[in-house]
């Protein structure tokens, strides 16, 4: 064979091998695993997030192989609301799934995540909570959904698996019950155990040998949640799934302790979210392994996500983005969330953030920021809270916690003021930044169809009129979502608001008679208020009795609201039942009404009878 033969041969060789190669890297990749990790009632209080009094080793591992995000945000501050966007792939408030334990209607048409994921070929498990606030069936949506689901299950172990551990060891009633905690930690080494009197408390707590105690088990949960974390990333390694799964690690929303957990500052939106990928996917990161992100996430993004995964088209009625993945849409410039009715009490909220600042938008401001709920005020913390608040000896953020009323707006510069503490909302160099969010959330709020504007009676009421569910209703009738918001914002003079009581849109109605009665000292003319009191819908009866009753016309106000409390309907009834507690000292000539409602069917409604009873009757009742 002549020499130069053999270079022509060499060089074919060379050649084939560099087309060989070529046509391998064109080959798409096969749909990954996908696997979440995902806890309760934390924020960011990770090691790899440089809280050093963290001990969370198998989670600074999965960090220092994949991406932290820092901004990863709750697109609610409580778990039901929050998991039912994350389920669906949209704002709670779009679906009418904002207020907790509401049992919404999943809209006509549309599928949740895991039913698309099933139908292309995955195998998707849930170990094990639901927890979606739609009326449903949970455990319908997929292959398996108990405490015992795994991948392990799938008979096709080359099947693609879509896989949810969800880890209750950090949830609020670990800190909050004795009994509980004390199970939780019971396998945990004593050397791990957190000493209260080292923990570093947030600056609005007092500082008391309980509260410290009760900070110090939050920590001691998050470790033995990271230990549960590290059991499932090891058995992904035994099983030799870890070069064909991408691990998703997130917490519901923030810290289970109050401030955080129901709350619309970062304590309560911001949360932990870790991203790893094998290396054959490395390119469907933003970042190279082992780094930190500041991009925007929201819980509305992670089913776009996990669908753009999986090679799958997001439906249209999905209002997040995919962040992961190759071909992704332009980052985030905004992420939001809301806050609606918490357990037993109401108070819309809604927040804009980009990656600096935190805008809110209070629509109750004359409702506390720290409303008695039952849930919250039987932890040790709060208690403290309340204590500290009688003898006078809060610090200063901590009088703010409690105060009585709300400003209209609070920004925040979370950069400076990573605790929320300073409200930069009038302060003049502020005011460009002040006018861009609020813009924001108003076109947010009509983009999205802001179902938290209309009062959840009225909204139920829509539901069981139409046969349909409110997103769909938002979306077929005429619904004024603009002059609601401007109507429940106060944004017009009282005669227009006046004018608005006669508004054949039952929330304008309702919403022109809470921004009279929080004007009444302006008010001169009571006729139109005494006419909204027969009002044929309940909210805008009971808003209309508020008010009268605010201008001392006590009669005719209770004895409307009195009559609430015998309604058909529960969130009537609840309803009926905060507006009383509201009143205080008025509400006495209620006492017997309130006492017959102590065993209603609702459980919220007992627990804000009983709250008013206890002010009134000077008693301290304690109710489940």
């Amino acid at each position: 064979m002549t020499k130069n033969l053999i270079v022509l041969l060499l060089s074919l060789i060379v050649i084939g091998c560099s087309i060989a190669s070529k046509a391998v890297e064109k080959m798409p990749l096969p749909p990954p695993n996908i696997l979440w990790l995902t806890c309760e009632d934390i924020s960011p209080n990770l090691g790899c997030y440089g809280d050093e009094y963290a001990i969370t080793p198998n989670l600074d591992k999965l960090a220092k192989e994949g991406v932290l995000y820092t901004n990863a945000f709750a697109s609610a501050p409580v778990c039901a609301v929050a998991r039912s966007g994350i389920i669906s792939g949209m704002y709670a408030s779009s679906q009418g799934t904002q207020h907790m334990r509401c049992k919404g209607i999943v809209p006509k048409n549309i599928q949740l995540y895991p039913e698309i994921l099933r139908a292309s070929g995955y195998y998707c498990t849930n170990n094990s909570k639901t927890d979606y606030n739609f009326d449903m069936d949970p455990k319908s949506i997929w292959d398996g959904c108990n405490r015992e689901a795994h991948w392990r299950d799938r008979t096709d172990k080359s099947q693609p698996f879509f896989a949810i551990f969800n880890y209750t060891s950090s949830h609020e009633s670990r800190v909050n019950k004795d009994a509980v905690y004390a199970n939780n930690i019971k396998n945990l080494p004593t050397e791990l155990l957190k000493k209260p009197d080292e923990v570093p408390l947030p600056p609005y707590y007092p500082d008391t040998e309980k509260v410290r105690e009760l900070w110090a088990r939050y920590y001691d949960n998050i470790t033995v949640m990271d230990r549960q974390v590290g059991e499932v990333l090891a058995q992904l390694k035994a099983d030799g799934l870890e070069e064909n799964t991408i691990i998703i690690y997130y917490s519901d929303h923030g810290a289970g302790i109050p401030r955080h957990k129901r709350w619309m500052y970062d304590t309560g939106l911001n949360v932990p979210l870790i991203v790893k990928v094998p290396e054959k996917y490395k390119d469907w990161l933003p970042n190279k392994a082992g780094t930190t992100t500041n991009e925007l996430v929201s819980f509305i993004d992670m089913p776009a996500t996990a669908l753009h995964l999986a090679g799958l088209p997001v439906p249209k009625n999905m209002e997040g983005r995919a962040f992961i993945g190759k071909g992704l849409s332009s980052q985030r410039k905004y992420v939001y969330a809301g806050r609606d009715r918490m357990d037993e009490r109401y108070d819309m909220q809604r927040s804009v953030r980009d990656k600096r600042y935190l805008y809110i938008r209070h629509y109750e401001p004359y409702k506390s920021f720290c409303q008695y709920m039952n849930t919250p005020e039987q932890g040790e913390i709060m208690k403290a809270i309340r204590v500290a608040q009688t003898q006078g000896t809060l610090s200063a953020s901590g009088k703010k916690m409690v105060a009585v009323t709300k400003p209209s707006e609070e920004l925040f510069d979370c950069q400076k003021d990573p605790w929320n503490l300073n409200n930069l909302a009038e302060q003049p160099d502020f005011q460009t930044k002040l006018q861009e969010l609020r813009k924001a959330h108003a076109q947010w709020s009509d983009d999205t169809k802001d179902t938290g504007l209309i009062p959840e009676t009225i909204l139920r009421k829509w539901e069981k009129d139409h046969h349909a569910s409110i997103y769909d209703i938002m979306r077929s009738q005429s619904v004024p979502v603009g002059e609601i918001r401007k109507t429940a914002l106060a944004e017009m003079d009282i005669p227009n608001l006046q004018t608005n009581l006669a508004h054949k849109n039952e929330a304008v109605r309702y919403w022109a008679a809470i921004s009279l009665g929080n004007q009444i000292i302006q008010i001169k003319d009571f006729s139109v208020l005494q006419k909204a009191l027969k009002d044929d819908i309940p909210a805008v009866r009971f808003a209309a009795a508020r008010a009268i009753c605010k201008a001392n016309q006590t009669d005719a106000g209770l004895a409307v609201l009195t009559n609430g409390l015998k309604h058909d309907n529960d969130w009537v009834r609840l309803l009926a039942a905060q507006v009383l507690d509201e009143m205080g000292e008025q509400a006495r000539p209620t006492i017997g009404d309130l006492q017959g409602v102590m065993q209603d069917e609702n459980k919220y409604v007992v627990r804000v009878a009983n709250h008013a009873l206890n002010l009134l009757l000077e008693t301290e009742n304690v109710v489940k």
